[in-house]
């Protein structure tokens, strides 16, 4: 059962974060390797407003129709979301070829400006105990560009899990998703 919303507190941005050189990809991503495979950066342009694409991240009833990586699936109870600083997402990543194999996500929201910024660290957890539990640092900003579109610059540690061994390409399946959702929502 999805938690209420409440209302964000804005944190103050401490700066631009410095961005790397990308090289592109399709679908209108773009990938880069920062500090010698130390961080991804994931840079996207979505045909929809900053305040929808952003939702969609936070909103525990659009976040469950999109996230995950290919062959991955989120079930809608099981989503809980406080986005908030100090706040919370809670999910379970299910396996479409088998059920039997969910790994629980255990999102803290460090820094939260509505529509701007998210900032967090993701736990994700081992599969059956076949695996270990990862970290994952993540920081999501939005920009308007031009004719209501949104840029989404996307920057995360290179963590792997055996969920996702490939972060770039998990982030491209669910980006993929994420589109075929902002489109019915406009």
């Amino acid at each position: 059962m999805a938690l209420p919303a409440r209302p964000v507190r804005p944190y103050l941005n401490h700066g631009p974060v410095p961005r790397p050189r990308a090289h592109a990809t399709r679908r209108g991503a773009s990938l880069s390797a920062v500090s010698q495979g130390v961080e991804i950066s994931v840079s996207r342009v979505f045909d929809a407003p900053r305040e929808l694409v952003y939702r969609a991240f936070v909103d525990p009833d659009q976040l469950c129709l999109w996230f995950g990586p290919t062959g991955f699936s989120v079930p809608c109870e099981t989503v809980q979301s406080d986005a908030r600083t100090g706040g919370f997402q809670r999910f379970m990543l299910v396996s479409d070829a088998d059920p039997t194999r969910r790994a629980p996500v255990d999102v803290a929201l460090n820094e939260v400006v509505e529509d701007e910024l998210l900032v967090a660290h993701a736990d994700i957890g081992a599969i059956a105990d076949a695996g270990r539990t990862a970290r994952i640092r993540l920081r999501l900003e939005f920009f308007d560009q031009s004719s209501g579109r949104t840029r989404l610059e996307l920057r995360q540690d290179a963590s792997r899990h055996e969920i996702c061994d490939d972060p770039e390409a998990a982030w491209e399946s669910s980006f993929t998703r994420l589109d075929s959702l902002l489109r019915r929502s406009l």
